[in-house]
This record gives C-alpha cells, sequence and structure tokens, in this order.
C-alpha cells in the first residue's frame, strides 16, 4: 500500500513539468528533476510558465538567486527562458537521509522590480548500494554452545531512501547456522545468526560465512560482509616437555643476551588453553641473577656476567603453564666452561728503592709474586721484563721472582728507570698483564764540575763604576743536590803586580763576575784571570777556567796643544808678509790626544779673529792658510782662537791663541812691546773676570752637588726599592781565610747589597761562604735518617760514633754484613734457592657463620715450625686468585683465626662441596705451603617459594580429579637441611599429591576433590606450606589463589530500545548527546559490554562518535541546522565473545539564531551625478538569513544624517534612493553603511559599506584668495622678475576646476600693461617684463581674470596693485659751494672770530627718497685739523676755537656729502677760507694754495721719513736685542721649557679691554733653551688678549717652581688650559 502511495506522488510531481503558472510578485513556480540529471538538462520553461516573452528578460535582467546564497544548481536561459540544470545534483549529498528534499530559489526581474520563488522537488535514484559498517563480523563461539543460539548481526545502511533502501539479508549455506531477519522497509531490517547444529572444534576450527543485504531499487544493489566464526576449545590438556632434563654447556663470559637453551612444552588445548608461558620454578639466587626466561617461548638468555671462576655448574627447574593454570616442570643443567678471561695479576712483594748507582752486579732489587685465577694451561704462567735494561729476572718458587742488576748503574746517564714487568699466561689466546716498576738510582759524587767554555772573554768600559757586573761563567755538574752544586772563585793571582782581588769579584753561587774598581784604558787595556768551579760533594771535585778581561776606551782626555805654548807660558808672534796671497800657510797648530780611535780624532775650528773672513784653517789639519790676499786695508795685528775638538760622544775641545803680526819688518813696529801689554791688560782683566766666574760656578756647582747627593741618598731608595732587605754576611775575596778573632786580614770589608724594585716577590736566600761548613778532619759524614729531603742532606758526627745503616737486601743478610761479603752472599743466592723446601698441603673444617678469631688450627705446630721465627720470617696468607681472606695466621701463637664472617652460600652456592684455598708465605728462606678451609653447611636458610602467590583461573565446568602442579620451593641449604615436604591448609574443593623427582627434589600438585560452583564461590585462598630437614626445622609459605570462571550464557540488553533527545546546533566538540547503557548477567570478559554504531548515515558518522566502554555519545564534528534538522542512528552493545544486541538513537536538533543577515548588492548606479532630482534609485540590495522563524526576520537600516534612505520593495528587497539633493563641493564620497539586524535573541547583525561617489557638474567659478593684491618690486629690477604670485581656487573637479590666468588689457601712462607685466597662465606667478625706475613713477593698477576649464566656462577678476621701491642709485648733488672748475669760491672769516662762529654752509640734495636722502657731512681734510667743523646732518661749518694770529691765513677745506643708502654714496667739494678782515692783505690770493701746499708738504716728507726710518731702525734694534736675551738667558738660568709667568703690566697703567687706556700695545716673544724639544710647549696669544678682566684676581701659584716671583691668572669661566697658556708668555 505505502508503495503505490509514492509512486503515485512522483507521476503527481512530474506533471509539474507540463503545467505552467503565472503569479504576480508572490507567485510560486515547482518543478521536479530526479538526481544524476546532466547539465544542461531543461526542467520547465519559466517564461511561458509566468506569462512573460522570453525577449522581454534580458531587458528586465532576470536572474536566478539562491535565498542563502548557497551553491546554485539551475541557471535561467535568457533566450528560450527555459529553467535548466547547471551542476549535477547529488540528492545524497544535499539532503542526506530526509525523505524530502527540495532546493528553493528566487528569479527577480527589475523594471520593475518581480521577486517568484522557484522550488525544486529532487527525486531519489538507486545510485548506492547497501554497506555494512564493518566488512568482517568476529564472534568467538565455544564448541559447548547449545543449539538455537542466537547472535545479533549488524545492521546494512543504504544511503538511498523508501524502496532504494535496504529490503533483505541473506546467508551463505552451511551445515551450523540459518539467519533471522526482522523489521520492515520503514523501520528498517536486520538479522540475527541462529546455531542449528552443535560445533565441533576438533572437525572445524574456524568457519567463514558471507552475509549479502539487497536494496528494492531497479535494478537492484547489493552489499556484502564476511561472518568470521571462531570456535573456542576447553581446557582439558596439560603442557607436556619435549624432554625431561636439559643439559648444555655454556662458556664463561658468555655475553648478555646470549642464548643457552631453548626449552619447550607443548599443550594438545587452543586459544588460551593452549598457550604455554616458561618461567623458573627452583632456581639458586646467584643464578637467578645470571639466567633469564622468555615466558612465551621459553628461550633461557644469559642475563649477568658468567664466571667459571665464581661457579662451575647451575641447575635450574623450569615450569611450563597454560592459560587456565595446568602446568608441568623440566630440569635444565648448565655447565660452565673455563675460557681464558683472567690476565695474569702482578704483586709487588719487596722492592729496595733507591739503589745507588755503585751497586755490585747481582744486588737483589725487588721480590715479584704472579697469579692467575684460571685453570689448566691457562694458569701457566710466563713472566719477563725489557731486554735493554741493566736488570733481569730469575725465577724462584711457584710463581714468586727476584729482581737483579747484570751490570753497573750510572745515574748520570740513566737516574730513573721505569721498568715494565710483563706476565703471560698459557691460554689462547694468551693474555698478558703489566706493572711498571719505578726504580731510582741514587747518586754518588763521581763528576768534577765542567764549565759551558774553555775560556771567557770580558770587556769593560774604562772609568766602570766599581761593582759593575762584567761577565757571567758558568760550570754544570751531572751529579744531584750537594753533589752538583758548583760554587765559583778566583784562582790567587797578580795583575801588574797588584793581587786580581783588588780588580775582580766573584759570586759564589751565580759565577758572576764584578769589577771591584774603576779602571783605566791608559794604563793597562787587558789582563787574564782563572776562575775555580768545585762542587759541594765529598770529596769535592773542581775544574778551572781562563777569563780575558778586555778595557774598553772611553772619550775621557781633552785634546792637549803642543804648539802654540799655551798662554803665560810664552808669547809667541807669527809674521805675515804684506804680500801673502790667497792661500798662503801663515802657521799651524800642532794638538794630540791621550785616547785612541775614533775617540783621538781632532778636527780645528777658529771660534773667533781680528778679521773672520782673511784667515781659515784646515779641518783636520791645522794649518793656518790666508783666505784671500792681504791689503794694505787689513789691521796689522791679527789675534785667532782655535778650538780643537776630538770625536767622542760627547766630543771634549780645547781652545788656543794665535797671535799673527802683517808686517815685512820688525822696525815698521815700533809699539810691539806695547801692544802685548795692553792686550794681555785686556786679557787681564777677561781672565780674572773668568776666573771669578769659574770659581763662583765651582762653588754653587759643588753645593748643588752636595745638596743633590743628599737629597738623592734620602729619597732613591724610596723610589727604586720597595724596602729595605736583608744584607748577607760579609763577602771575604777568595785567597783569604779569615778565622773569627785570628786577626789575619788587614781591615775589615763592607759591601753593600742592593735589589731592583719588586724583588720582594722572589725568595731571597742568606748564604754563608763554602768554607764556613768545611768538613772538620774530627767529623765523618753519615745519613741523617730524619731529614724530609732524603739523602741530599749530610750532617756530621763525631768519630766513634756507631750508626746503624739499614741493609738494601735486609731479606737475607745482616747490617753488618760489608760489600764483599754481600756479593759473595748474592753469587750464593741460587745454591740457597735449592734448600728451600715446600712442604705438603694443610686441611681444615669450620663451619659457616663462625665468629671472627674463632681459632681453626695450629700452623706452626701442625709444620713443626717455632711460633716465635714466625714474625721474624715475614709470615703471612696470601690468596691464590687475590680474592677475600676470611682467615690470617697470629704471628704471636701460629694459630689459624677467622677474619670475616663466612656464609657458605654465599661463596658456593648450590655446591655440596665449599672449601676455599690459600697460601702459607714464609721469607729468609722462602717457603710456601698451600691451606684447604672446608666450610660446613648449616641449617640457617628457610624454604622460600618463587612466588609468595600461586594463582589459578579454573571454569566452573572443570572435572574432578583435574590436577594443577604447584611451584616449587627452594632451599639454599644442602642436604638434610633442603626442602623435605609439602602441606596444604584444608578445604572442601582441593587435596595436595606430593611426588620425587628423580634427583631427589620433592614437588606438590593440587587435585580438584570436588566440583566448583561460580554462583556460590568465585574466589578460592589456600596457604601451601614447605618444610626443610634441619635442626631446628625452619618452612616457608606461598598463597594460592583460585579464580572460578564463569560460562557466557547472556546477552546484552540496553535500559530502553529508543533514545531520544534534543541537540543544539553549534554545540561545541566534546559535548555529550547522550549515554546509553546495556547490561549482561555474566561476568568477566563475557560480562564486559562494548558499544559501537550500527547503522548512520555517512554524514553522521562524521559528527558523532561513541565511547566504546561506556556508551557515551558525544559530539564530534560541527553540528548545523541548516544542514540537517535530525539524526537517526542505531547503537550495538556486545559482550566479550560477541552476543550482542541495538537500540535506536533519534537527535532532533534545534535551531540557534548563528547565522547574520547576509547583505548582496544587486545594482548600483555608481557615481551619480550631484544634479540628481530627490528619489532617484541609486541602488537595490538583498538581505539573506539561513536561520528560521523569528531568527530569519530582518529589519535593514542606514545612517540617518545621509541624503539617502531605504525603501522596503518584494520580499527581503530594498531600494536606495535619494531623499535631497547632492553637492559634490559639500560631499564629494559617500560611505553608506547598510545594517541588517534578524529577530534572534540576541540578535545578529551585519554590515556592508557602500562607496557612492559624486560626480562633478561645472556649477562654481573661481575665487582670488585676496580681492586686492599688492606687489612691491625695487627699482632697477632685471627684466624677468618675479614680482608677485595670485592664486584664486575652484571647488570643481577637474577640467571644471581647472583655472587659468590672464591680464586685463589696459595701459600705464599711456603704455600698454603688457609692457610693464606678464602672467603665468598655469601658475598665476606675474613678471615684470621691464626694469623700473622709482624717479620715472612710483606706482600703478592692473587687472587679473581667472578663468575655469568647463563648458560653458566661468571666470572672475582681481586687481593687483604694483609699487616701487626706492633704491639709493643716486649720489648726492652739491648745490653749494659749486664744484671744482666752473668757479673758484672763497669765503672770508674775521680775525676776530669765535669759537662757534658760522663760517660757510655747504648745500646738497639727493634725487633718491626716503633713508637714501638723508645726507651727512663730513671735513675729509682740512689746513688746520682743529680749527673748524661742519656739522653732521645741516652743513654749516663753523670756528672749532677762536681764531688766533699765529693761524695760518689761507684755509682749505675738503668736505665729503654722504647719503645714508645701503651702500652709501658720497660726493665731495673744497671750500677755501681766508682768514683776513681785508682782501687787500691777500695780493696773491690764487697763488695760496700752492705755496703753502708744496711748503707744508714737503716738510710732511722729511717728518715722515725721519719717523718712518727711525721706528725701523728702533724696531730692528729691538727684535735683536730681544731675540739676543731670549737666546743667551735661558741658557744660563734654565734646563728646558718651563712655565713662564704671565706679562708684566706697567705699574702705572690698568688696561681693560676695549677702554684704550694704553698708548700701544706691548707684545712679548717667548723664546725656550736647548732641549726644549724634548718637554710639552703650549702656544701662547699676548698678554693683552688675556688681559685680567674687572672679574677676575691675581692668585699665588702654589706648584711654581720658581717661587713667589710667578703669579697665575684665575678669570672667571676661563678653563684651566687657557689659565695655563697665560702663564707661558715671558717679560725680557
Amino acid at each position: 500500500m505505502g508503495f503505490w502511495m509514492i509512486s503515485v506522488a512522483s507521476s503527481a510531481l512530474r506533471l509539474v513539468l507540463f503545467v505552467s503558472f503565472w503569479s504576480s510578485v508572490c507567485g510560486d513556480l515547482s518543478y521536479t528533476v530526479p538526481e544524476e540529471t546532466k547539465r544542461q538538462f531543461v526542467i520547465g520553461n519559466v517564461a511561458k510558465d509566468l506569462g512573460i516573452a522570453a525577449q522581454r528578460l534580458s531587458a528586465r535582467n532576470a536572474r536566478i538567486n539562491t535565498e542563502d546564497s548557497s551553491k546554485r544548481y539551475t541557471d535561467l536561459n535568457l533566450n528560450t527562458g527555459d529553467l535548466i540544470v547547471a551542476e549535477t545534483m547529488d540528492r545524497e549529498m544535499l539532503c542526506g537521509s530526509r525523505i524530502s528534499c527540495v532546493l528553493n530559489y528566487e528569479l527577480v526581474l527589475a523594471n520593475p522590480l518581480e521577486v517568484h520563488r522557484i522550488s525544486l522537488n529532487i527525486e531519489d535514484v538507486n545510485d548506492n548500494a547497501p554497506k555494512f559498517l564493518n566488512e568482517r563480523i568476529a564472534f568467538e563461539i565455544h564448541e559447548s554452545a547449545s543449539k538455537g543460539q542466537r547472535f545479533r548481526l549488524d545492521e546494512a545502511h543504504d544511503s538511498d531512501i523508501g524502496q532504494n533502501g535496504v529490503n533483505g539479508y541473506s546467508l551463505e549455506k552451511n551445515d551450523h547456522f540459518i539467519l533471522s531477519v526482522h523489521g520492515s522497509t520503514e523501520r528498517g531490517k536486520y538479522a540475527e545468526l541462529v546455531l542449528e547444529k552443535e560445533l565441533d572444534r576438533e572437525q572445524q576450527k574456524e568457519i567463514e560465512l558471507i552475509l549479502t543485504a539487497v536494496d528494492g531499487g531497479n535494478p537492484q544493489r547489493s552489499g556484502t560482509a564476511t561472518i568470521h566464526i571462531t570456535v573456542l576449545d576447553a581446557n582439558d590438556n596439560v603442557p607436556v616437555f619435549s624432554q625431561a632434563v636439559y643439559k648444555v654447556s655454556l662458556a664463561e663470559n658468555a655475553p648478555l643476551g646470549a642464548e643457552v637453551v631453548t626449552v619447550s612444552a607443548t599443550d594438545a588445548d587452543e586459544g588460551a588453553n593452549g598457550a604455554v608461558s616458561y618461567e623458573f620454578s627452583r632456581i639458586a639466587d646467584n643464578a637467578a641473577q645470571l639466567f633469564t626466561i622468555d615466558k612465551v617461548t621459553g628461550q633461557i638468555k644469559v642475563s649477568g656476567e658468567i664466571d667459571y671462576e665464581v661457579e662451575k655448574y647451575y641447575e635450574i627447574k623450569v615450569q611450563a603453564k597454560d592459560g587456565s593454570g595446568l602446568a608441568s616442570t623440566a630440569n635444565v643443567i648448565i655447565d660452565v666452561t673455563d675460557v681464558n678471561d683472567n690476565a695474569p695479576k702482578i704483586i709487588l712483594t719487596s722492592l729496595s728503592n733507591p739503589i745507588p748507582e755503585n751497586a755490585v752486579v747481582g744486588t737483589e732489587l725487588a721480590i715479584i709474586n704472579v697469579q692467575d685465577k684460571d685453570s689448566g694451561d691457562n694458569r701457566q704462567i710466563r713472566c719477563s721484563i725489557q731486554e735493554n735494561f741493566p736488570f733481569k729476572l730469575n725465577p724462584s718458587i711457584k710463581n714468586y721472582f727476584s729482581l737483579i742488576t747484570i751490570s753497573p748503574l750510572d745515574r748520570e746517564k740513566e737516574a730513573d728507570y721505569n721498568m715494565t714487568i710483563t706476565a703471560t699466561d698459557g691460554g689462547s689466546p694468551p693474555l698478558s698483564s703489566f706493572k711498571t716498576i719505578h726504580i731510582t738510582i741514587s747518586d754518588v759524587n763521581d763528576n768534577p764540575p765542567v764549565f759551558d767554555e774553555k775560556s771567557y772573554s770580558a770587556y769593560v768600559a774604562e772609568n766602570n763604576k766599581p761593582g759593575t757586573s762584567i761577565c757571567s761563567v758558568n760550570a754544570r755538574d751531572p751529579d744531584w743536590r750537594q753533589n752538583g752544586t758548583v760554587l765559583y772563585s778566583l784562582v790567587s793571582n797578580e795583575v801588574n803586580g797588584v793581587p786580581v782581588s783588588s780588580f775582580l769579584s766573584i759570586n759564589a753561587d751565580t759565577g758572576v763576575i764584578h769589577a771591584v774598581r774603576s779602571f783605566d784604558y791608559e794604563q793597562f787595556r787587558n789582563f787574564k784571570v782563572q776562575v775555580v768551579a768545585r762542587d759541594n760533594g765529598s770529596p769535592p771535585l773542581s775544574s778551572n777556567t781562563t777569563v780575558s778581561v778586555f778595557i774598553i776606551d772611553e772619550n775621557d782626555n781633552s785634546p792637549q796643544i803642543l804648539y802654540p805654548a799655551p798662554e803665560g807660558k810664552s808669547l809667541m808672534t807669527e809674521m805675515v808678509p804684506k804680500a801673502a796671497l790667497s792661500g798662503s800657510l801663515v802657521s799651524k797648530v800642532i794638538a794630540v790626544d791621550a785616547d785612541s780611535g775614533q775617540n783621538a780624532w781632532l778636527s780645528y775650528h777658529i771660534v773667533k779673529s781680528t778679521d773672520p773672513g782673511l784667515f781659515s784653517i784646515g779641518l783636520h789639519s791645522g794649518e793656518i792658510r790666508a783666505q784671500r790676499d792681504i791689503s794694505e786695508s787689513d789691521s796689522m795685528k791679527q789675534n785667532l782662537v782655535i778650538s780643537v775638538k776630538d770625536n767622542g760622544q760627547p766630543p771634549l775641545s780645547t781652545s788656543c791663541s794665535v797671535y799673527l803680526l802683517i808686517s815685512d819688518n820688525l822696525a815698521e813696529v815700533p809699539e810691539l812691546k806695547d801692544m802685548t801689554y795692553e792686550e794681555s791688560s785686556s786679557k787681564l782683566t777677561s781672565y780674572l773676570i773668568i776666573a771669578l766666574v769659574s770659581v763662583s760656578t765651582f762653588f754653587l756647582t759643588f753645593i748643588i752637588l752636595i745638596l743633590a747627593v743628599r737629597f738623592c741618598h734620602r729619597r732613591k731608595p724610596r723610589l727604586l726599592f720597595d724596602g729595605a732587605v736583608a744584607i748577607p754576611s760579609a763577602y771575604l775575596p777568595p785567597n783569604y781565610a779569615e778565622v773569627e778573632g785570628a786577626g789575619t786580614l788587614r781591615s775589615s770589608y763592607n759591601y753593600d747589597a742592593y735589589l731592583t724594585t719588586g724583588s720582594h716577590t722572589s725568595d731571597f736566600k742568606f748564604i754563608r761562604s763554602y768554607n764556613d761548613n768545611t768538613l772538620p778532619s774530627t767529623h765523618t759524614l753519615k745519613k741523617n735518617l730524619n731529614d724530609p729531603f732524603d739523602c741530599s742532606s749530610l750532617i756530621g758526627s763525631p768519630a766513634g760514633d756507631s750508626e746503624t745503616r739499614a741493609d738494601p737486601v735486609g731479606l737475607l743478610f745482616t747490617t753488618n754484613m760489608d760489600w764483599k761479603t754481600f756479593s759473595s752472599a748474592l753469587l750464593f743466592l741460587p745454591l740457597l734457592s735449592l734448600f728451600l723446601t715446600v712442604c705438603g698441603d694443610l686441611s681444615y673444617s669450620v663451619p659457616e657463620e663462625t665468629k671472627r678469631q674463632y681459632v681453626i688450627g695450629n700452623i706452626a705446630k701442625d709444620l713443626g715450625l717455632d711460633a716465635k721465627r714466625l714474625s721474624l720470617r715475614k709470615t703471612r696468607i696470601d690468596t691464590e686468585d687475590s680474592s677475600k681472606r676470611y682467615c690470617d695466621v697470629d704471628l704471636t701463637t701460629g694459630n689459624l683465626v677467622v677474619t670475616e664472617t663466612i656464609d657458605r652460600e654465599e661463596i658456593c652456592g648450590p655446591r655440596m662441596s665449599c672449601s676455599l684455598k690459600y697460601e702459607l708465605v714464609l721469607q729468609n728462606p722462602l717457603e710456601v705451603h698451600r691451606i684447604s678451609l672446608q666450610i660446613q653447611d648449616i641449617n640457617d636458610n628457610p624454604p622460600r617459594f618463587p612466588n609468595e602467590r600461586i594463582s589459578f583461573e579454573i571454569t566452573e565446568s572443570a572435572d574432578k580429579g583435574e590436577r594443577f602442579p604447584l611451584d616449587e620451593a627452594h632451599d639454599l641449604d644442602t642436604g638434610r637441611n633442603a626442602v623435605q615436604g609439602y602441606s596444604l591448609e584444608k578445604n572442601g574443593n582441593f587435596v595436595l599429591s606430593v611426588h620425587e623427582n628423580a634427583d631427589g627434589g620433592k614437588y606438590a600438585e593440587l587435585v580438584l576433590d570436588k566440583e566448583l560452583d561460580r554462583e556460590q564461590q568465585t574466589d578460592i585462598d589456600l596457604i601451601l606450606t614447605a618444610t626443610d630437614g634441619g635442626n631446628p626445622q625452619r618452612s616457608g609459605t606461598a598463597v594460592i589463589h583460585v579464580t572460578v570462571l564463569d560460562a557466557n550464557d547472556n546477552i546484552p540488553v540496553f535500559s530502553q530500545p529508543v533514545y531520544r533527545v534534543s541537540l543544539a546546533e553549534n554545540t561545541p566538540l566534546g559535548t555529550e548527546v547522550i549515554t546509553v547503557s546495556a547490561t549482561d548477567a555474566d561476568e568477566g570478559a563475557n560480562g564486559d559490554v562494548t558499544y559501537e554504531l550500527s547503522r548512520v548515515s555517512e554524514k553522521a558518522a562524521k559528527l558523532f562518535t561513541i565511547d566504546k566502554t561506556n556508551g557515551q555519545i558525544k559530539v564530534s564534528g560541527d553540528i548545523d541546522y541548516e544542514e540537517e534538522t535530525y539524526y537517526e542512528m542505531r547503537v550495538q552493545a556486545k559482550d566479550g565473545p560477541g552476543l550482542a544486541s541495538t537500540a535506536k538513537i533519534i537527535v532532533d536538533i534545534t535551531d540557534v539564531n548563528d547565522n547574520a543577515p547576509k547583505i548582496i548588492l544587486k545594482s548600483l548606479n555608481d557615481p551619480i551625478p550631484e544634479n540628481t532630482v530627490e528619489g532617484t534609485e541609486v541602488a537595490i540590495i538583498n538581505v539573506q538569513d539561513k536561520d528560521s522563524g523569528d531568527n530569519r526576520q530582518i529589519r535593514c537600516s542606514i545612517q540617518q544624517t545621509l541624503p539617502f534612505k531605504l525603501t522596503s520593495s518584494v520580499k527581503n528587497y530594498f531600494s536606495l534612493v535619494t531623499t535631497s539633493s547632492l553637492d559634490r563641493e559639500k560631499e564629494a564620497d559617500y560611505n553608506i553603511t547598510i545594517t541588517a539586524t534578524d529577530g534572534g535573541s540576541p540578535p545578529l547583525s551585519s554590515f556592508m559599506t557602500i562607496h557612492l561617489s559624486v560626480s562633478d557638474v561645472n556649477d562654481n567659478p573661481p575665487v582670488f584668495e585676496e580681492p586686492l593684491y599688492s606687489a612691491y618690486v625695487a627699482e632697477n629690477n632685471k627684466p624677468g622678475t618675479s614680482i608677485c604670485s595670485v592664486t584664486a581656487r575652484d571647488p570643481d573637479w577637474r577640467q571644471n576646476g581647472t583655472v587659468l590666468y590672464s591680464l586685463v588689457s589696459s595701459e600705464v601712462n599711456g603704455v600698454p600693461v603688457s609692457s610693464f607685466l606678464s602672467i603665468n597662465a598655469d601658475t598665476g606667478v606675474i613678471h615684470a617684463v621691464r626694469s623700473f625706475d622709482y624717479e620715472q613713477f612710483r606706482n600703478f593698477k592692473v587687472q587679473v581674470v581667472a578663468r575655469d576649464n568647463g563648458s560653458p566656462p566661468l571666470s572672475s577678476n582681481a586687481t593687483m596693485s604694483v609699487f616701487i621701491t626706492d633704491e639709493n642709485d643716486n649720489s648726492p648733488q652739491i648745490l653749494y659751494p659749486a664744484p671744482e672748475g666752473k668757479s673758484l669760491m672763497t669765503e672770508m672769516v674775521p680775525k676776530a672770530a669765535l669759537s662757534g662762529s658760522l663760517v660757510s654752509k655747504v648745500i646738497a640734495v639727493d634725487a633718491d627718497s626716503g633713508q637714501n636722502a638723508w645726507l651727512s657731512y663730513h671735513i675729509v681734510k682740512s689746513t688746520d685739523p682743529g680749527l673748524f667743523s661742519i656739522g653732521l646732518h645741516s652743513g654749516e661749518i663753523r670756528a672749532q676755537r677762536d681764531i688766533s694770529e699765529s693761524d695760518s691765513m689761507k684755509q682749505n677745506l675738503v668736505i665729503s656729502v654722504k647719503d645714508n643708502g645701503q651702500t652709501p654714496l658720497s660726493t665731495s667739494c673744497s671750500v677755501y677760507l681766508l682768514i683776513s678782515d681785508n682782501l687787500a692783505e691777500v695780493p696773491e690770493l690764487k697763488d695760496m694754495t700752492y705755496e703753502e701746499s708744496s711748503s707744508k708738504l714737503t716738510s710732511y716728507l722729511i717728518i715722515a721719513l725721519v719717523s718712518v726710518s727711525t721706528f725701523f731702525l728702533t724696531f730692528i734694534i729691538l727684535i735683536l736685542a730681544v731675540r739676543f736675551c731670549h737666546r743667551r738667558k735661558p741658557r744660563l738660568l734654565f734646563d728646558g721649557a718651563v712655565a713662564i709667568p704671565s706679562a708684566y703690566l706697567p705699574p702705572n697703567y690698568a688696561e681693560v679691554e676695549g677702554a684704550g687706556t694704553l698708548r700701544s700695545s706691548y707684545n712679548y716673544d717667548a723664546y725656550l733653551t736647548t732641549g726644549s724639544h724634548t718637554s710639552d710647549f703650549k702656544f701662547i696669544r699676548s698678554y693683552n688678549d688675556n688681559t685680567l678682566p674687572a672679574g677676575g684676581t691675581l692668585r699665588m701659584t702654589q706648584n711654581n717652581p720658581f717661587g713667589d716671583s710667578m703669579s697665575a691668572l684665575n678669570n672667571a669661566g676661563v678653563d684651566e688650559h687657557h689659565a695655563c697658556g697665560q702663564r707661558s708668555v715671558a717679560a725680557c
């Protein structure tokens, strides 16, 4: 009946394709189309159905819009009016599982606006096959399951609906199962698997069936799934090992993880019942740390270090257990084989170190013992040392070796030996070990000191300071410490009959040779000395070397003049002929120098001469020759001062005087005698002055030197040294041997010792002369045994004192043995070793856990030794393998005592026999005895189970008599003390069965005596006890925990068959939707329920998830009411073995206002002209909202201040229209924000901004910024100069707002304005076309026009006034007096004119204006400058004083008239004045100016010439005086650059800058002395640049080296450097 109704409905929908509807604005159209229809399929003709001509669709801008702006699957053909498919439609993707699937569209037509709704129904086609949620459905069914048992199957899902959905199920034919189908097509169908025939696991373990689901479509579609059934087995078999005992050999040191053996047990059962796990059931503690077993594979691996030396074999019991607890055991025996893994161990028993280098050959140094823990050949050891050493190893008793010398030793060649002893065992490969013995050779004084050089040369400059170091000698002694300590001394000798100690001294420790006195090269130039180097050994050894000392010459002798004789001894005058020509030899100066080399090279110079250009002297010859021919005008008496200088550094010089007489005959010189007298008289005065100055200078120098020496002695140590130092005792020259109080030295010798700065940071040794410690004859050398410096210190002891020496071979010989006896004994040593015996072994027994100091036995008695000799023979207990030593020997009694508590289980583990091996070692002679110590077991360990809790899982269906093996208990003790029996706590279900292994061990089994019932008791706990046979008896327990397992006979049951829930859209991810619950009466895995979605659409599967454990359904995707309003799902609950049931879930989605309205701009007229009329439609807007109900109701608005409004149109369509006139110049753009708000709670809004531009219309003329403009231009301007700029603005846009400028045609003084000005049409800048003249015209006006470029153009005018500004371009014009050349005007001045009387007036004018025309008058030149003055601005000439008779009658004034322009211009004129009361007094009036001016000019020229000459000569004299003063004075007073005090001002002046109180400037030159280049110099200015300001004060300079005579300026605001510059000026 339902199928028929759906067919009728489909037929009715198809009729829509052939029916057309016409409707108004509200009319709807409805069409039906099958899904998956191809593109361009014609659904219907919209134009025909609406009654609209198809040709009008394009004109009316017809278009298809979606209501929610989603994807558009249809479109409109504007040519035919057909509604066609634009995109392929999938109904399942669009509508999901909904029965009805409708798409809504809008047909929009403009002009006028119409909107029509179009509903498109999507028909379902059978394009999807049924699908199972899981392609493989798994079940685990016990083989004991009863016939008719049902198993719920997963539902298939088909995305199609109705008849196209799932219609039925079918099952592949099989022998065991049939299918039962339930439900209907509308509500959905599901199937159950029904057991028709019992299962048999032995026949078939697994069954696979094909389940098929089919739909009702045409053609029919189907989907399949595989049902996999696993038949579960019952646990009725115990695991069985492949063999009862596993025996394996394992090499020691097997790597961790190495496989030992793999045990294997099989169980006939399968699954958990047949899964066998392995574990150790009985294992020793030490073995448990070495081996692990894989619970799954039974593989036993190494997990610790296997050591043959620790344990040789291990026995382990392994248990195999199945999943339900049935178990069996097997024995694993592991034999450990020895591997050569222990290198020999070298033990140094004794060592004599150091050994003297003169030890005889065969001396024993050390005894070495070697051991190896390995056994057999691996234990055999060979021992060796390096072959190139003077030692060898001799084998002794049982792995003992002696180290002896085989050749003489020499410490100087080899002071130390690092001897490596190599011990190699006999294993394969062999192992070796090494031990390095460091042997030190002690020193014997057998080497004398040796100098570095056979002879030394020392060079010392003469005049050296006493104590100067001139040379250093160095000798080396290879001996050690005092034997190698070298002391230096000089061999007694004489140099030129004087002892060498008077010339040189030597530092006994360092070998540094010092000069005792100052040498003189002129006395002797070289000499030789012998230096002795002696060591500090006993007896001491020494060697000599020769030191040659060479004296180096210094320039310490001034030249000595031989000729002419020095003044005072004789007066020698040379005659020079008057006819002597240029180059003639006149005389010769002869001089010598006592120095040598370049210091004796002499040069000759004329220092002073009567006539400097007349004679010259040879630089190196001393020959005086005429430099030119002798003339009559040359003075007859010639005096030459000759300086003779050597070439030393610095040079020394001597001077002499040569007297020459130019004459051919002595008769021509009658006053010859008087000449010398006069000259000698003048010379005497000079000599007296020189002598006085010399004596005074010498005296002052002497005083200064005395003060300087005292100052240096007081100050220098503080500057040079860091502190006082200790001075060593007096040094005695080596050729003396002072004995205190003997008085053999003539005088005391005292020496000062100085240390350099920083010497406090180094060590200073207080030494004594070596002869202070010379060993007296009554003493002998002996070893100081308590000396911390070992053998380096020697002390003296009186003869006869006895001293015991430690013998280096004290093991064998007495201390009184001499070296001869000792060497004989060494040769006897091999024979002695033959008599050393190795006695039989000793064996003792001791119980474990015995306390310390327990006496095991008496070794001395058992070996027949004297207990008192044990200590002397250094008796000791050694272990063979250097392991822990548990016993020791009491050297007093000879008892063997326990030193450490012995634990047999720790030492020997499970071995029955436990013994310790030791060696008893005795020396002098060497004996070795083996000791075997047997450890007896005591019952000190209880039995222990490997697991304190033994767990079993037994099904309640287990049969009576079923057995379950138990873990075996383990006891560390052995024999009777081990495990002897088991017992079980009394209970109602189980009994115990005890058995014995083949090796004598016992184990137990748990036997089911009564069937289990899970409903009565789910868990059973029993106590298992194991006991040993010791006394007292010990026991151990374990808990047996039995879990009774349930059978799976119940399916899960939901709390309700249908769950319905409402869910708001946009629910956050993870939100709980609902929790379904199903319960299962079974327990354990049978009662564990898991949940999953069994029938769900693909879309819903992405949105919801279910927790498999608790059934909680959560949101996993975005829930959207607009996409789906409800979801229907099926949930399946399944227990562990696979029994399942289902329930239905219906989720209703509620709408939430989560979609803001969407604003769509359908049309826009942009730009809009500004002259648009009111009510013009600008745009059409459509608003949409995906929500429903009130959430879908929309209100739309814009800003209220805009000249626009929104008017509602058809169904969410709005028109934007103007409400007032527009003006682009006020507002050129509008940003219109459209706000759409829905009716939800809270409401949501969206916004859209429309940018609307207003296009321009030329409705505004240009407007000047100012109505009147003024321009100022200076006269004489350049043509083209910019004088002004006008600006007009037009608010219109582009060409409507483009402004062009022009001048209105007019005339200025009858001349067109274009001859004066031009304007830039674009910028409005006005330029001057010509140059203007202020004197011609001063201003004019022009009209400027501004016009825009619109159509028609608009314009406006402005007036511009141009003003010419005056420039100073006209010089003053003198009106009176007339210019020269035109007339000669002379003013008469009365002789009685008084001061201030008006004499005349100069009248002048200027064509310029303003300040350029302001005139000033000045007298440039006058006959009498102080007689007349002129008014500055009036031009009136007045008498400056009363006229006097002495005034010249003729007065000439030159007047300059100057204007006030920039720059000023001037004109001059001459005014002639005549001081007279009557013209008759002046007959030659015309010649007045020329005569007087001529005479006066001559006078002025003479005066000027004399003044200039005088000033020039004075300047030259001052310059020379100042330079001479600065050149001479500093050399006498100063030693370098000094600070010069500030300038001296004459006391009657006080110069202030700018005051002008001083008549002239005072300038001073500053000169520095020689050597001033080494100090800083500051460049200064003249003192008057730094004249003390009013705010400054004079202050005394505190640090001035010149005392109170210096002062410094302390000016406010002047920095320290400036003040320093002021103090650098000196007044000469």
